[in-house]
């Protein structure tokens, strides 16, 4: 998958499927961006990456009970981490934020952490959800952009491609990942 966070397309918004490989993608350019800063061998065809202060993830959903810190909780100090640390020369990967509160809380996290982010940070970003509210933003900001895992769906169920491309997802298909895992159909 060709990524270029430009300046043109500074922030990604990354929807698709569940199980269609969108945090394994946000993992991926996390990682080869700390093996070329090392000097290490990547498999690409090329690469052009620039020097990065750090790389800030939030990913994953854990809760710290001993503390008496909630799963949300957690989340949001993390991400608060990464708004008030981030420099426009870090790389930010976030998966899900605001997935752990109702969905207008979430919904409006979300968005005000990816303004932030591009507003005022302008750190460059990957931002996997399945809120596709937040794939209007293209349109009040120029570097903004939607991209999404690709799957196909047959009458069989659903393919995971498995492939990052510029756009707009159709869909999440947690009914169809339901189906997979064996909910029961009633």
């Amino acid at each position: 998958n060709t990524t270029q966070l430009t300046d043109n397309e500074s922030l990604w918004v990354v929807t698709g499927p569940n199980m269609g490989g969108k945090s394994t993608y946000l993992r991926q350019v996390a990682q080869l961006c700390i093996m070329t800063q090392c000097g290490s061998f990547i498999p690409a065809e090329s690469a052009q990456l620039p020097l990065l202060d750090r790389i800030f993830t939030r990913i994953g959903a854990s809760d710290n009970v001993a503390e008496g810190k909630s799963t949300f909780l957690v989340e949001m100090e993390e991400t608060a981490h990464i708004c008030q640390y981030a420099t426009k020369n870090s790389l930010v990967i976030l998966d899900e934020v605001g997935r752990g509160t109702s969905t207008f809380d979430g919904l409006a996290i979300a968005q005000a952490v990816i303004e932030y982010l591009y507003t005022t940070i302008k750190a460059r970003c990957l931002f996997a959800t399945h809120y596709h509210e937040l794939t209007t933003l293209p349109e009040q900001f120029n570097g903004i952009v939607s991209y999404y895992a690709t799957s196909k769906k047959t009458n069989d169920g659903i393919i995971f491609l498995h492939k990052i491309e510029k756009g707009i997802a159709n869909g999440s298909f947690g009914l169809d990942v339901a189906h997979l895992a064996h909910l029961p159909k009633s």
